[in-house]
C-alpha cells in the first residue's frame, strides 16, 4: 500500500463541470455556500478519502475565502489534518429531476443541480477563536429557526465545558473553487420555458427552487 504522502492530493483533483454548466459568478457561489452551508468536508486518512457531514461557515477576509467549522474529537479525521492539510468542502444545493417528456423533441431524463466545491487547506483552531467560532455558528442558526433563540452564554458552564473537550475546531484557507450550475442550458428555448414551467408544477424534489434559479440565469 502506498503512503499517506503519495497520494494525490485534492489540489490536483477537479470537478467535471461541462462549460454550458461552469459557474464563475463568485457573488452566485458564495450565495449558494452561505445559504446551503451544510457541507461534506473530504480529506485523505491513510490512503484513503474520509468524509464528515457538517455545517460550514464562510468568512470574507480581504477578498480571501475561509471556512470555519468543528467535528468530534473522537472522530479521526482531524489528526491528519497536519500531516496532510489538503481537504475539499462539497456544497450541495437545490436539485431536480427534469424529464424528456417536457422537450420539444425525444431525449433522455437528466437532472439539474447546483453544487460548488471549495479546495484548501486546513488548519486546527483552538481556545477563544474555537469558542468564537462556535458562539457565531450557534447565533446564526438559533435567530434564523428558533422562535425563542438560547444564547451561547445560557448554556450551563459544565455543560459547555464537557462539550468543548469534546470538539476540534479548525479554518481551510480556500485556494480554489469549482462551480457547476446544471440548469438546461444546453436546450433550446423553447424546451428550457417547457421545463421552468413543468417544474413549478411539480412537487418533488426542489423543482420550483431549480425553476427560480432558472429564471434567474440567462437562457438560450
Amino acid at each position: 500500500m502506498p503512503h499517506a504522502q503519495n497520494f494525490p492530493c485534492f489540489a490536483t483533483s477537479t470537478m467535471y463541470i461541462p462549460p454550458h454548466f461552469k459557474q464563475e459568478d463568485k457573488q452566485a457561489i458564495e450565495q449558494l455556500v452561505r445559504e446551503f452551508s451544510f457541507a461534506t468536508l473530504i480529506s485523505i486518512k491513510d490512503t484513503l478519502p474520509w468524509a464528515t457531514h457538517i455545517p460550514l461557515e464562510l468568512e470574507i477576509r480581504n477578498g480571501n475565502w475561509f471556512l470555519h467549522g468543528h467535528m468530534a474529537k473522537a472522530n479521526p479525521q482531524w489528526k491528519n489534518f497536519e500531516s496532510q492539510p489538503e481537504v475539499l468542502a462539497v456544497f450541495m444545493g437545490p436539485h431536480t429531476y427534469v424529464s424528456p417528456s417536457w422537450y420539444n423533441h425525444r431525449n433522455v431524463p437528466t437532472w439539474n443541480y447546483m453544487a460548488a466545491h471549495l479546495y484548501g487547506k486546513v488548519k486546527l483552531v483552538e481556545g477563544e477563536a474555537l469558542e468564537a467560532m462556535l458562539k457565531n455558528l450557534m447565533l446564526r442558526y438559533e435567530s434564523a429557526h428558533a422562535k425563542h433563540p438560547q444564547a451561547y452564554e445560557e448554556i450551563p458552564p459544565k455543560t459547555l465545558e464537557m462539550d468543548l473537550r469534546g470538539v476540534v475546531g479548525f479554518e481551510i484557507a480556500v485556494e480554489r473553487i469549482d462551480a457547476s450550475f446544471k440548469l438546461s442550458q444546453n436546450r433550446d428555448a423553447e424546451s428550457y420555458a417547457s421545463v421552468i414551467e413543468q417544474l413549478k408544477k411539480l412537487k418533488a424534489y426542489d423543482a420550483e427552487r431549480i425553476a427560480l434559479e432558472m429564471e434567474k440565469h440567462k437562457q438560450p
